[in-house]
């Protein structure tokens, strides 16, 4: 058996090196243009290059979304662009429209293909086709359970992907047309443009009554609109991978690096622990506590074992929780000399107790020590963005761990 894959997202060049140190087997990004993350960061074509080399000089894979549901003018320059990727040996692209499928199939007939979640692939036959016609791997539409991707996986023979972590859509397979409707078309979800609309709060306003409006509430019947809960599978790790899932693939271009190393250290560490233990394993509370300490609405299984009701939706608010402050970054280690070099990324003072997560995985406590800046003057906290200091510390820290504390909300 093949040992599952973890996906990690990467909206820019540093969140990707801290997904791949902190556990992930591959990345996805999106260059500059034909992304569905028109404001995710992004990748120049040189940054492109320098992902894949990155990548791949640690045994592993970058996979680029070309996944945007085209009008005409959008193919100008797209020959071309597929050309590129498959020039630098990115490891497959992610499509959704047949045409760039067929356009791919014809000017970069050595580039692989993994069918994007946007082609809404639900059944079998579906999915055979796309192998049919070429591609390597299928992203199961969101709404397919784990019983019907064990269907498919016995029906036919290809790499299956499904979503295991993040925000979820209230449309289909994320085929959705409010900010189209909200922007009169100047801000389109399927060209990567997406304007949050399902995370608005709405009111009602009866046409005869202008001005007057009235808050949207729930009874025992429902109004069950729009703001999904976040999708988590990490306690059902064996449930995916005896499903026949390939990969594991984690939403959040535009989440923070905070958000990326954290979720991808908790899902490696349960997806090794699965392969070692086998018959033997048990999910760990660590690995939920972990991701309750990211940026996250409530969780739910979504469709992975029955149709979501409303209890899949949040009602109280529409912004996730923020439970932890990412407060720095160590970025290498002396130990003969006891320090750290620290960058930072919120403000921290000398004697405050911290939190660390290395790229392992593990989890403590620490108090800062002496801090000391750049002039070589010591100070007693750390107020400005991204400042390196010096901080001494018994603590062995792994270049790359993250210091984090509490949020004063959280």
């Amino acid at each position: 058996m093949n040992k599952i894959e973890l996906l990690a997202p990467a909206g820019t060049m540093e969140k990707m090196k801290m997904a791949l140190l902190y556990g992930a087997d591959a990345v996805y990004l999106a260059g500059k243009v034909f992304g569905l993350r028109a404001y995710g960061g992004n990748f120049t074509k040189e940054e492109m290059k320098e992902a894949v080399e990155y990548a791949h000089g640690m045994g592993k894979k970058v996979y680029v979304t070309v996944n945007i549901i085209p009008r005409n003018e959008d193919l100008e320059g797209l020959d071309e662009y597929l050309k590129y990727l498959e020039k630098i040996h990115v490891d497959a692209a992610l499509i959704s429209d047949l045409g760039v499928f067929s356009l791919a199939r014809e000017v970069a007939p050595g580039l692989p293909i993994h069918v994007s979640t946007q082609a809404s692939s639900a059944n079998w036959r579906t999915v055979k086709a796309w192998k049919d016609m070429g591609a390597s791997r299928v992203v199961l539409a969101r709404e397919v359970s784990v019983a019907e991707m064990a269907d498919i996986r016995k029906k036919v023979d290809i790499e299956l992907e499904v979503f295991g972590h993040g925000a979820m859509c209230i449309s289909w397979s994320g085929r959705c047309l409010l900010s189209n409707f909200f922007t009169h078309g100047r801000r389109q979800s399927n060209r990567g443009e997406c304007i949050q609309a399902c995370r608005f709060k709405y009111s009602v306003m009866e046409e005869s009554r202008p001005g007057q409006y009235w808050p949207l509430e729930e009874d025992e019947h429902g109004t069950y609109i729009f703001n999904s809960k976040d999708l988590c599978m990490i306690d059902h790790i064996p449930e995916l991978i005896e499903g026949g899932a390939s990969s594991l693939k984690i939403e959040g271009r535009m989440k923070s690096v905070y958000y990326v190393a954290a979720v991808v250290a908790a899902y490696r560490k349960a997806i090794d622990t699965y392969y070692a233990e086998r018959g033997a394993y048990k999910v760990r509370s660590e690995w939920r506590e972990e991701l309750e300490k990211v940026s996250h609405r409530p969780y739910t299984t979504a469709f992975a074992f029955q149709n979501p009701d409303h209890t899949a939706q949040e009602y109280v608010k529409s912004q996730p929780e923020q439970p932890y402050d990412f407060v720095g970054l160590i970025l290498s280690n002396d130990t003969d000399k006891k320090e750290a070099k620290v960058q930072q990324r919120n403000h921290f003072k000398v004697g405050e107790t911290l939190e660390y997560l290395t790229p392992k995985g593990d989890v403590g406590l620490f108090t800062v020590g002496q801090l000391i800046n750049k002039e070589g003057e010591k100070v007693d906290r750390a107020p400005h963005p991204l400042e390196e200091l010096m901080m001494k510390t018994e603590e062995t820290f792994p270049a790359y761990t993250i210091l984090r504390r509490r949020a004063k909300n959280g």
